[in-house]
Parts: C-alpha cells; structure tokens; sequence
C-alpha cells in the first residue's frame, strides 16, 4: 500500500471518527458517570468493534452479510433494540447519573468496556461506512502488512480520538460545568440513541 493511499485511509477514517453519534454520547456517559479511565476504557473497547468490522470488510465477510438479507436484517435488528433500550434506560433514568456523581458512585470498567464494545458492534451503518467507503482501500492491500495497517488504522483513529475527548471531557475546568448539566446529558444521549435505533427499524420496513 502506497503512502498516499493510506493518507485516503486515514482521511475518511478521522472523518468517520469524528461523526457525532451515539458512540459520543457513551464516552460522555462513562466519563461523567465514571471517571477518565471509564472514558478510555470504552474509547479503547469501542475502537475494537471498529477493528473487527475492519476485519470482516477485509475478508470479504461483510459483502456476504449484505447480500444475505435475512443476516443482515437480524443483525440490523438486534443492534436497533439494544441502541433503543440503552436509550431508553438514559431518558427515563429519574436523576441516576447526577445522583450517582453526587455520590461518587461509579460504573464499573467492565460495564464501560461493554458499552463501548456494543454501542459499535451492533450499529449496522458502521458496516455500511465500511461497505460504502473502506472496501475500496482492501483492494490496494496487496500484503499481509497492507492488510494489516488497514485493519490497524480505523482502530487506531477511532481509540485515539475518543481517548482525546475523554480527557478534554475530565478536564477539571470543563468537568464540574459538565457534571451540573448531567440530568440533560442523560436525556440528551437517550434521545440520540433512541432516535438511531428506531432510525435503523423503520430502514428496514421500508
């Protein structure tokens, strides 16, 4: 793979990255409800799900899932209930994540890693980003260590960027402005991701 043609990579890769979404909302989530290392935490396991949709672009597994409806529509499917009742968890939670700052309660990093695993794994546009836009870039692998770089560099972007965020977020001037709003970022972040699941489910209807 040529050095320009990586650099294509690594553009659409930041961009696709720094797309506001519900992968945002959940860094935000663990690191206000959490701490720093929850935001990494589910940075870093957020940026494995994009390495394994690499991955599965790279071998050829994702132009299966698409011409396969009936996989395809079932993964849809599963990801849209969960996106939704991760969301709706967030709408309805009656002061959790401030009552759980004022206590200093935290989620665990387990639960951090978890979000941040599924919230990617089960978002079937993220296998579109890659079947649109990154299947182009497999052709020019020609090697293992071609192959490998395009496997390594979505994964790379996507933990480093949400890394950034988590600490801008944290940050002990930004943090306390933050943590007062907590209530409207918890019914923020569950519209977000109420609205892209039920986004997904009427997709699949039409």
């Amino acid at each position: 793979m040529s050095f320009s043609v990586w650099l294509g990579l690594l553009a659409i890769c930041c961009l696709g990255a720094m797309s506001p979404g519900p992968s945002l909302a959940m860094v935000l989530r663990h690191t206000l409800g959490g701490s720093r290392l929850h935001g990494i935490v589910c940075a870093w396991a957020h940026s494995v799900g994009i390495g394994v949709y690499a991955l599965v672009t790279l071998l050829g597994l994702a132009v299966l899932l698409k011409t396969s409806p009936v996989l395809f529509n079932s993964i849809a499917v599963i990801g849209a209930i969960y996106l939704i009742w991760i969301g709706f968890q967030a709408l309805t939670s009656k002061q959790g994540m401030q009552k759980k700052l004022q206590a200093g309660e935290r989620t665990s990093l387990w639960v951090a890693a978890r979000d941040g695993l599924a919230i990617s794994l089960f978002n079937p546009k993220i296998l579109i980003f890659f079947l649109a836009l990154f299947s182009q870039f497999v052709l020019a692998a020609e090697t293992l260590s071609g192959q490998a770089i395009i496997v390594l560099t979505p994964l790379v972007v996507d933990g480093l960027w949400y890394t950034l965020i988590a600490i801008v977020l944290s940050h002990s001037t930004i943090l306390p402005k933050l943590r007062a709003q907590a209530v409207w970022i918890d019914r923020l972040s569950g519209i977000v991701l109420i609205g892209l699941g039920a986004n997904v489910l009427l997709s699949l209807i039409k």
